[in-house]
C-alpha cells in the first residue's frame, strides 16, 4: 500500500491534492497515510474519515464524502492498491481535457503473488479481461463504461449523471458511473497510460470467490455480453471437439491451432499492450481456461456475493445486505 500510495505523491504535475478515505480510525492504512503526510508536505494530502454509511456500497459511501471534501472541478478516483508512473496524472488530465471527453479510464496489469490462485487471477486480468475491454472499445465504437483502476471526470459531469448518490446501491460502481456519463453524450477515453496492481496471495478458494463475484458483477451489468462470453473460451471448446470426435486427426490439429491462437493473444496483450516484462506460465493457461467454464455457469446460478467482508444479494445490478459483517 505504501508503494502504491507513494506513487501518487511524486507526480510530475504542478498542483493537486490527494484525499484518502477510511471508515475506521483503527484502519491499518492510517499509519501509512500519516507517514506519507510527513514525507510529502506538498502536494496536499488529507486523511478523511468517511464513517457515514450512505447505502449498500461502502466504497461509494466513502466517495460521496470524499467528493464533498474535495476542492477541485476535476476528480480522479482509484483504489489504494493501484501503482502509477510519474507522468500518470499529466497524461490522464491531458486526455480528459480533449473535446467531449467525459471520463478517462485505464487498463491495468495484475502482478501476482507466489500462490497458484494469485497467478491464475493475474492470467485472467492480463489475458482475458483486457482483451475483452479492447474488444468492447472496438465493437461498440468506444467504451460505454469505466474501470475502477482509474476514473477521471469533471465534477459537473458527475452531478449531471446523478452524483455518487445515484450509484450508492450498485455493485459495479465503476461501470455504472462510466455508463451514465456516456449516456450524457460524453466520450469515455481509454488512456494510453497503464497502471498496475499487486494481487493478494489467493488460495484456490479465494481465487474462486473473487472470480465468482466478478462473474456475477458482469452478468448484472452486461447480461448480453456475459452470455456471449461462453463462446470466447477457446481451449474448452477445442477440448470438447477433441473429446466428441474421439481424437481424430483434424480435431488434434484444430486443438493445436486453438492453443497457438490463445498463446498469441495472451502474449500480445500482456507483453505489448500492458508492457508486462514477465512471461505468463504456459502450464497454467489450460487450468485458467477450464476453470472459466464452471465459473461462468456458477455466475448464472446464484445471486449472492461476498465483498469487503460482507454478504450481499445481487438484484438488478444493486446489492442488498444479507448478513452482518463476516467474522475473520
Amino acid at each position: 500500500m505504501y508503494a502504491a500510495l507513494r506513487s501518487h505523491c511524486v507526480q510530475d504535475y504542478p498542483q493537486y491534492e490527494i484525499l484518502l478515505g477510511v471508515t475506521d480510525a483503527e484502519d491499518p492504512a492510517v499509519p501509512v497515510v500519516r507517514r506519507l503526510m510527513q514525507e510529502f508536505p506538498a502536494p496536499t494530502i488529507r486523511l478523511v474519515f468517511t464513517e457515514k454509511r450512505m447505502g449498500a456500497n461502502g466504497k461509494v459511501s466513502s466517495l460521496i464524502q470524499l467528493a464533498e471534501a474535495a476542492n477541485g472541478e476535476y476528480l480522479l478516483v482509484n483504489d489504494s492498491d493501484i501503482r502509477v508512473e510519474t507522468d500518470y496524472l499529466k497524461t490522464v488530465m491531458g486526455e480528459l481535457r480533449q473535446p467531449n471527453v467525459g471520463m478517462v479510464t485505464c487498463l491495468y496489469r495484475g502482478l501476482p503473488g507466489a500462490s497458484v490462485g494469485s497467478r491464475l487471477e493475474a492470467l485472467g486480468i492480463n489475458t482475458d479481461f483486457v482483451p475483452g475491454v479492447l474488444s468492447a472499445d472496438l465493437l461498440e465504437g468506444g467504451l460505454q463504461f469505466g474501470l475502477g483502476s482509474t476514473l477521471a471526470f469533471r465534477r459537473s459531469d458527475l452531478k449531471a449523471a446523478g452524483g455518487f448518490e445515484a450509484i450508492v446501491d450498485y455493485l459495479a460502481d465503476d461501470y455504472e458511473l462510466g455508463n451514465r456519463i456516456a449516456k450524457l453524450g460524453r466520450k469515455i477515453e481509454l488512456s494510453r497510460t497503464i497502471v498496475e496492481t499487486n494481487l493478494p496471495m489467493y488460495d484456490f478458494a479465494g481465487f474462486w470467490a473473487h472470480q465468482l463475484r466478478w462473474a456475477r458483477t458482469i452478468r448484472a451489468s452486461r447480461p448480453g455480453g456475459y452470455t456471449g462470453l461462453l463462446l470466447t473460451y477457446t481451449l474448452p471448446w477445442a477440448l470438447a471437439t477433441l473429446l466428441f470426435s474421439e481424437g481424430t486427426r483434424w480435431a488434434w490439429e484444430l486443438t493445436g491451432v486453438a492453443f497457438l491462437a490463445r498463446m498469441i493473444l495472451a502474449l500480445q496483450t500482456s507483453r505489448f499492450v500492458l508492457g508486462d516484462k514477465t512471461w505468463p506460465s504456459l502450464l497454467l493457461f489450460p487450468v485458467r481456461d477450464l476453470v472459466a467454464v464452471p465459473v461462468w455457469f456458477a455466475g448464472w446460478l446464484g445471486s449472492s456475493i461476498e465483498w469487503r467482508g460482507e454478504r450481499f444479494v445481487l438484484k438488478d445490478g444493486k446489492i442488498i445486505q444479507r448478513t452482518n459483517r463476516l467474522q475473520p
